[in-house]
């Protein structure tokens, strides 16, 4: 589904997915479960998500942030993804989990942010993949 990737200053990792749907709801745990031990987390609520962005490495950046927003500003972790809609311009989905909890899921990286460096989002061999470098 994901691995990390070793980068000198940040952390990054690579997704995958049978399609476009799939590799934006993976990116989504990708994150998560850098940011947190997310393997405690109980799919109590739901949170609606939405990014728009101009072609998909600017979708799936802002889909990211829109991720790492509610971790971090609404304090909600969450460990299943899915996407209702992704177009060009757009994507649409909801995510499950719960209030976080730091004695249930233990920090392990404070993610400031996702960026453009080696920023990589294509298709091939009938899988879509991502390079996603995070700021922390």
């Amino acid at each position: 589904m994901f691995e990390i990737l070793e980068h000198t200053a940040d952390v990054g990792f690579r997704a995958r997915g049978d399609s476009i749907g799939d590799l934006f709801a993976n990116a989504a745990l990708a994150l998560e479960a850098i940011a947190a031990d997310i393997s405690g987390v109980e799919e109590k609520a739901m949170r609606p998500l939405s990014a728009a962005g101009e072609g998909l490495d600017e979708l799936l950046v802002n889909w990211l942030n829109e991720v790492l927003y509610y971790l971090d500003g609404e304090r909600f972790v969450m460990k299943r993804f899915e996407i209702d809609e992704l177009v060009p311009s757009r994507v649409s989905g909801r995510g499950w989990g719960e209030p976080r909890d730091d004695g249930r899921h233990p920090p392990r990286l404070v993610v400031k942010g996702v960026t453009y460096h080696l920023l990589e989002v294509r298709r091939d061999g009938g899988l879509w993949h991502a390079r996603v470098i995070l700021d922390i």
